[in-house]
């Protein structure tokens, strides 16, 4: 808890100066190749310590949507670059690789849902990126798409921000702390949500008698 106080108030020093709007922009941005940097606790911290202060809140938006936009077409750029076999090379260690594989079945059976959602997973947003662009999903189509989640995922960030910043805005660490606690509420019920939904698709492709890849079984 102190040093949540510490960070906090080291946050709330630089509200004022321009270089935090870089920190947001950067931190977001770089999320799309480097899945530990912590774009959507930055965004989420920054909201709290705005507090309702409307222009505020919507720079931040607006900064952080960008700056994970541009990421995100960075990590296409690179997948397309690469290709699928230089990046199943890349992968470190089986965490990756099973994002990776994971992210290339989402591409060929749904890319549209997997560029809305996937930035909501640990990992997501790379494994995302790097497999649209190395399967060559159209860029006319990704960059859109990509545009439209990352506006959301911006403003769903800054939203949670705003809610633990009213509840508690004599006291910013505890607003923290239910904003983050609200933020793994809504990954875990997305996390859920998609378990769901693969084991309804694996039951009803069972009951079809066709494969993962859509072969008919012969019985």
């Amino acid at each position: 808890m102190e040093l949540l106080e510490y960070v906090t108030e080291l946050l709330r020093g630089s509200l004022g100066s321009p270089w935090l709007w870089v920190i947001v922009f950067l931190v977001s941005g770089l999320d799309a190749l480097l899945p530990f940097m912590p774009s959507e606790t930055t965004v989420i911290t920054v909201a709290v310590l705005v507090g309702p202060d409307p222009p505020q809140l919507v720079l931040l938006a607006v900064i952080a949507a960008l700056g994970a936009w541009l990421g995100d077409c960075l990590g296409y750029t690179v997948g397309a670059a690469a290709g699928p076999r230089a990046l199943a090379r890349l992968q470190r260690g089986p965490d990756g690789i099973r994002r990776y594989e994971w992210a290339k079945i989402q591409v060929q059976r749904n890319a549209v849902l997997l560029i809305l959602a996937a930035r909501y997973l640990p990992g997501g947003r790379v494994a995302s990126g790097l497999a649209n662009g190395s399967l060559g999903y159209p860029p006319h189509k990704f960059v859109p798409l990509d545009a439209l989640g990352a506006s959301v995922w911006a403003v769903y960030s800054v939203l949670i921000g705003l809610v633990g910043g009213a509840a508690f805005a004599d006291e910013p660490e505890k607003g923290l702390l239910l904003s983050f606690a609200l933020g793994l509420l809504l990954v875990g019920a997305i996390e859920i949500g998609r378990r769901v939904r693969v084991r309804i698709l694996t039951r009803r492709r069972a009951a079809a008698g066709t494969s993962d890849n859509g072969v008919r079984v012969k019985p």
